[in-house]
Parts: C-alpha cells; structure tokens; sequence
C-alpha cells in the first residue's frame, strides 16, 4: 500500500480509503447509502483491506438508513482492529437546526462506534448557506471544545457547493483536511482543481470522494469512450485509468472508494500501490481528456447516485430514473426501459408504481442535490424516452402478473 502525508500532521494516511456509504446490501437489494448492510460480508471485506494496509474508514450519521456506525462499531473495529485503522465520521449538517442537536448526535456517534475518541470528523455536505447556518448555531465552539477534549483528532468538512464558498468556509477555520468531490468528469465542478489547490497552499490535506462518480466510471463504458480505451498503448480497466487520474495529483492525500465486491477491492488496492503523483504521461493525459469527452457528450443527467435526495416523498426513485434514463442514451434503450419499467413500476416497496410524473413538484430534492441537478425539471427527458403509455401498460401487465403469483405463495 501507498501512503501520503497530511501535510499539518506528519501522520500517514493509505492512499485508498474505504468509503462506508455503499457496503454490500442484503440479498436481492441494491447497494446504497439506504440499504440494509450485509454484516458478514461487509465485515469481511473491511477487515480484509485493513490487513493489505488500508488505515483510513469513512462513514457518516446518515449512511445505510443510521446504521453504518453502529455497523462498523459492532463488526469492524473490535479485535484489535481500532488500533490499526482511522475513524472519520461526519455531522448531518444538512438537518440540524437546533444548537442543542449538534452535542447530542455527536454522543451517540461515539456510542454506536464504540469509541472514546473520533480521528476525523467532519461536517457533512457544506455549503455555504448550511456553512451559515451551523455558525449561527455557534459550530466553531463546539468544534473547538471536542478537539481540547482529545474526543476529535482532526477536524474537517465534507463539500458540495461553489468553488467561491469553498474557499470562504477554509479561510473561516482552522482546518486540517477537507474532502470534496473529483474525478475526470468534474475537474471545474464544485470546489473544482482551483479549490483543491487552495485548499493544499492553506496546509489541509485533500481527500477526495466519488472519483469513479459513483460507479459510472468503471461500469459499461460508452461505445466512443471504449473505443479510445482499446486504442491506448497501455492496457488498463477503465477504473485503474480513473483512479490512477486523481492519485496523478500531489495535492491528494487520499481517495475514497466505495468498495462492496471482493474484484474491486482487490484490483483497487494494487492501483493503490503503484499510483504516484505526476506518473501519468502526456498521453496518458491525452486519452483521459478524450474520454472526459466522449462521456459528457453521452450522459443526459449529472446524477451520481449517491442518494441524498431520497427518500422522495411522491415515492420516485430519483437515483434509479437518472441511472436509467443515462443508460439510454449510453447504452441499450430497450434494456433501459425495461429497468425503468421493473425499478418505477413493479418492484417498488408498496407495490405501487411511482413514475416520475408523479412528482409534486415540491423541489426539496434539490435544495440537498450535491451536484445542483434541476431534478423536477430533468424529469421531463425520463417521461419522454422511459415512460411511454407501451412501458405503463406493460408495467401494469406484469405487476398483476407478480401479484397473483405472490398471493398463490402465500
């Protein structure tokens, strides 16, 4: 395993860090940060990339429905294994609105990990009118009184906002790290490579999350982005091209990745151990571009599918819809249709079909969208090219079809 410095502490952080958002879920559900984590297997897998030299585990309040920290407290870090690997753990920023709140949910992350003490923490999903909110809710006491405490190590925040309030909110604190959202696709997004190297000159360390875009980077490629894989001198699975970009960069400490099958936990940390920064060749850099390119030229909808506008409360699977209506375009429209059709028609939770024209148009979705998606107004292109009268009615079809199978079982 690699290792890079925190540039305010000396201490060595892997430069792959195990992202808790997505652990593998119960059979027969997707992985997400709602799902109901498959214990066994997930507990495997951790321990499993601590032992190869992985010290730095990520979670958050909210992740798995509540459920991650106490997950990680009872399967993970008992054993030894806290002494091996770094904590960091996040406050809901997004729903606190009382001062009172901020102390309590801090104790009862201390409970369900199991600790005494957290090593990074941070505030979750700043922006600069949550950063607004939090001080008038006098957040940098508190901040302050848990560092004295010994109860937190180091101190940060997690981003979604503008480049302008991400340089503003690191000249508010004393910060020691800040993670953000990069990868090939968002080099000018959200804090963007401006504000990573800001955020560098300031003396915090840079951790970066979603740097294969939730996923989209590394599953079925586009044809014309495929085609300039196969035409690279150098073979590589376009996750170890991915991956390899962002560790490229001397101002990343660390990325994230949201590891939940055996293959790419594997794959990810031996990328971990041979990518160092400024190893990447001018044609190296070239092809990327081209296949930023190809990419942007496909996609409809910047959705990364972490989750953050669920749950919806007209029932859509927004995530779902997005992932969907992408694939369309991408990939094969009849396998897209057929997926929007079992996802928003047949295998909802209460049976019901939940299209998006169902949506009641109340925006709360995206006033808590990392990437600022215009959701209600996006839901246009998936009622256009995935929700056509042939796929309701079929969707009709075969809900009976379920139904009257399911009360024959019973």
């Amino acid at each position: 395993m690699q290792y890079r410095t925190m540039p305010n502490s000396n201490e060595k952080l892997s430069v792959l860090g195990y992202g808790c958002m997505r652990l593998p879920a119960v059979k027969g559900r997707q992985a997400s940060m709602f799902s109901s984590i498959d214990k066994e297997r997930a507990a495997r897998q951790i321990r499993f990339a601590i032992d190869q030299g992985v010290n730095y585990l990520d979670t958050a309040y909210v992740y798995h429905a509540g459920t991650s920290e106490s997950f990680l407290g009872e399967y993970v870090l008992k054993d030894g294994y806290r002494e091996k690997v770094n904590i960091a753990t996040k406050l809901p920023c997004m729903t606190i609105n009382r001062k009172e709140s901020i102390e309590d949910i801090f104790n009862k992350q201390l409970k369900k990990l199991q600790v005494e003490y957290i090593d990074y923490y941070l505030l979750h999903g700043l922006s600069g009118s949550i950063w607004d909110k939090m001080l008038s809710l006098d957040i940098i006491n508190f901040m302050d009184n848990i560092r004295k405490q010994g109860k937190v190590r180091h101190m940060g925040f997690s981003f979604h906002g503008s480049k302008e309030d991400f340089k503003k909110i690191i000249n508010s604190y004393s910060w020691e790290f800040t993670m953000v959202q990069y990868n090939i696709l968002d080099e000018q997004a959200q804090a963007s490579i401006d504000g990573i190297k800001y955020a560098h000159s300031k003396g915090l360390g840079v951790i970066v999350m979603e740097p294969l875009r939730g996923g989209t980077l590394a599953r079925k490629i586009p044809g014309e982005a495929q085609k300039i894989y196969d035409s690279a001198p150098v073979k590589r699975t376009p996750a170890e091209w991915a991956l390899r970009w962002v560790w490229n960069h001397p101002e990343i400490t660390m990325l994230l990745s949201g590891m939940n099958d055996e293959y790419h936990i594997n794959e990810n940390i031996k990328i971990a151990s041979e990518s160092y920064p400024d190893s990447l060749s001018e044609e190296d850099l070239s092809i990327l571009k081209n296949i930023k390119s190809a990419y942007l030229s496909a996609m409809k909808v910047g959705c990364t599918g972490c989750g953050y506008c669920m749950p919806c409360p007209a029932g859509i699977n927004i995530p779902s819809a997005f992932l969907n209506l992408n694939n369309y375009h991408m990939f094969s429209k009849n396998e897209a249709r057929l997926f929007h059709m079992l996802n928003a028609g047949v295998q909802t939770k209460d049976g019901k079909p939940h299209w998006t024209k169902s949506c009641l148009h109340c925006r709360e979705c995206e006033k808590i969208c990392p990437q600022g998606i215009k959701i209600c107004d996006s839901f246009s292109l998936v009622q256009k090219h995935l929700e056509g009268t042939g796929v309701k009615v079929l969707s009709k079809i075969f809900r009976s079809f379920v139904n009257r199978n399911s009360k024959k079982h019973k």
